[in-house]
């Protein structure tokens, strides 16, 4: 039986999956007959990288194809169905750059391109896969022929890091035409999912599909082999539990738990809830990973947003806890867990971190706004039935033997003051330098 990654396998360009401009420029060059020598086709994997290259070789050999066409392969004829399914072609080769990345691999791959093609209409077409593992005399083998190329050959170069290439042979780029693959989103994967369900014949529950889009980190291929992997786990529909537990995927209680020790600022529960983690054999990076996602969502919806791709347990989950948790402190939250990551995923023990890390969430202080503090410091400036302070003027009016007494207090006050050492030697100081009155200077009579 073949795997449904295979057999799903897109073969127009229409059929790509959140690639419509890589799509619409490829169908665009072959019906305008703009194809160009070569192509860096970069992006993640599981994406259509590849799965895009066959589908321009189709359309560049396609028997039935007409130049009036809008550049799509038929998909039925014999060259067509060859090369979408991998096999043998005198005009498709297909090369892993991982197992021929050295020069002798280059200078036999110039050496083949030098050949016409098998028919007049047709094109050779060099698809090199994981391009970043070629070395660069191997680049260099291939700059000539890539600078110019013999007619109706096509390269197309498919990698996941092409920021190697740039490192390594910065000048080749400059000879390709590059696209950029995106990831694709959880509700496309959803959608797609549900086709290949409903061709198949399968029950499949909409959560156990959220799961699933959510565990294939944006690649179409890996998605339909978690659901290949899902199915070969046994009869009957297929349901979110029965997801979690072939993927080994964190249940939705957990995360429920782990709010309730933050909200109720609850440290003592942090042990029982990791020591249950690692009783069901979870992986606690993967922990750590849902623990952010559910953060995320709570942000999300306490700012206004609606979460999306969640089951409906942590639905639930989060429209509990997020009136609970202001946005701020989810901030905060965040900000100590990407603080932690490159720590947790270097520790070799990682229960200590995961631990610190809730126990810090569980015992962090929340934030006050500071209107709140003035209204607050407004409100209990005067408490409830005492009366209020009188102003000074009504105090003297009121009681002048009080203001007597205090003027009288403060005048006795340095009497009792005992003088120090220091201002002793002050007086005596200023007394000598100070001039003695003569007695005539009382007189009025002056010196002779």
């Amino acid at each position: 039986m073949i795997a449904l990654a295979r057999k799903y396998r897109p073969k127009q360009f229409s059929d790509l999956i959140a690639q419509d401009h890589v799509a619409a420029a490829l169908r665009g060059a072959v019906a305008q007959c703009r194809v160009a020598h070569g192509y860096l086709f970069a992006g993640p994997r599981g994406v259509g990288k590849t799965t895009a290259a066959r589908i321009l070789a189709m359309a560049l050999n396609c028997e039935r194809r007409k130049p009036g066409d809008a550049g799509e392969p038929c998909g039925e004829c014999d060259a067509c169905r060859r090369i979408w399914t991998g096999a043998a072609s005198l005009d498709v080769v297909e090369l892993d750059a991982a197992s021929n990345r050295g020069v002798d691999d280059a200078r036999d791959l110039r050496e083949r391109a030098m050949y016409a093609a098998s028919t007049e209409s047709g094109s050779k077409v060099y698809i090199v896969d994981e391009a970043h593992m070629l070395t660069r005399e191997a680049w260099n083998a291939l700059l000539k022929i890539l600078e110019e190329p013999p007619p109706r050959v096509v390269f197309v170069f498919a990698t996941t890091e092409p920021q190697k290439i740039a490192n390594t042979a910065a000048p080749i780029l400059s000879r390709l035409q590059r696209f950029d693959f995106r990831r694709i989103g959880p509700h496309a994967i959803v959608a797609r999912l549900k086709q290949v369900a409903a061709a198949e014949q399968l029950k499949v529950e909409d959560d156990a599909l959220h799961l699933i889009a959510r565990s294939a980190n944006g690649g179409m291929r890996d998605a339909l082999s978690l659901l290949d992997q899902v199915l070969s786990f046994g009869e009957g529909p297929v349901t979110a539990a029965r997801v979690r537990e072939v993927l080994g995927l964190i249940p939705d209680e957990l995360y429920g738990e782990m709010l309730r020790a933050i909200v109720e600022r609850d440290p003592a529960a942090i042990f029982p809830l990791v020591d249950r983690l690692l009783e069901a054999g979870a992986d606690l990076g993967e922990f750590v990973n849902g623990a952010g996602e559910t953060l995320r969502a709570l942000l999300l919806a306490g700012v206004g947003g609606q979460p999306e791709g969640l089951t409906e347990g942590l639905m639930g989950v989060v429209r509990e806890y997020a009136p609970q948790l202001p946005p701020a402190d989810i901030v905060r939250l965040l900000t100590i867990l990407s603080d932690s990551e490159e720590r947790l995923s270097r520790s070799a023990n990682q229960r200590l971190l995961v631990e610190v890390l809730l126990l810090r969430w569980a015992m962090l202080d929340r934030t006050v706004e500071l209107s709140e503090v003035i209204d607050a410091l407004a409100k209990g400036a005067v408490p409830t039935g005492r009366p209020p302070v009188p102003p000074v003027s009504s105090v003297s009016s009121v009681n002048p033997s009080a203001r007597s007494s205090n003027q009288h207090s403060k005048t006795s006050a340095p009497s009792g003051r005992k003088s120090s050492p220091r201002h002793a030697r002050r007086r005596r100081c200023s007394a000598a330098s100070s001039p003695k009155r003569r007695p005539w200077a009382s007189t009025g009579e002056s010196s002779r």
